[in-house]
């Protein structure tokens, strides 16, 4: 994956006032979560921002609250690119992906942001663009091949999350199709219903009446 460098600010307050505050000055409260998971009692103090998320009754989970500029992240978002995102939060440098957006149903601008820290050990599922390449022989034959799920949920350490999953349809013939299950790729685990279809090349008119007159 590409790598994107952004600065983020840790936020205390909450309230709606707060927000509203925030989104006047070109701002989007955001929180990054999937923090350090830590034994409770938890007995250190927490920094600006972070609070502590119990998972059951032994453990718990940091998560952030932050904001970020809205200038800041209009590349990351208004794109059909993945990215490993470098996060300059309290001094410190952390990694993270995007998971989430929330947006204004009319003015379609961006209301809030969650972001996911992630580690090299650790999987992560994300989605990812889809690419084709090569000439369907279906195609070739006068077919039309369309592509059905333009991405894929993959389930990897997020270092070996690729930018692009290609799939060669050079095979691919008239009325075939390609699914998840047919796909395979190095490291990576295809979180999608098997069963799903990907791409096909479908029967044009052209192609049945081709057909026809071969099997006269």
């Amino acid at each position: 994956m590409k790598t994107f460098e952004l600065k983020a600010e840790a936020r205390e307050n909450l309230g709606k006032k707060a927000v509203k505050a925030l989104r006047a000055e070109g701002k989007i409260p955001a929180v990054l979560n999937g923090g350090k998971i830590v034994e409770l009692p938890y007995k250190e103090a927490l920094r600006p921002g972070e609070k502590l998320v119990e998972i059951d009754a032994k453990r718990g989970i940091i998560t952030t609250d932050i904001t970020v500029k809205a200038e800041d992240v209009r590349k990351l978002i208004y794109t059909p690119d993945i990215f490993a995102i470098e996060m300059e939060l309290n001094g410190e440098k952390r990694n993270a992906v995007m998971k989430e957006l929330q947006f204004q149903p009319v003015k379609d601008t961006v209301l809030h942001i969650d972001f996911l820290e992630v580690y090299p050990e650790k999987p992560v599922v994300m989605e990812v663009p889809v690419q084709i390449e090569g000439h369907a022989e279906g195609v070739k034959a006068g077919g039309k091949l369309t592509l059905s799920m333009r991405k894929l949920k993959v389930k990897a350490p997020y270092t070996e999350i690729p930018e692009r999953l290609v799939i060669n349809v050079d095979k691919l013939g008239l009325g075939q199709s390609m699914a998840v299950r047919d796909l395979h790729f190095e490291g990576l685990e295809l979180m999608n219903a098997g069963n799903a279809v990907v791409c096909a090349v479908q029967l044009t008119r052209a192609a049945r009446g081709a057909a026809a007159k071969a099997a006269d």
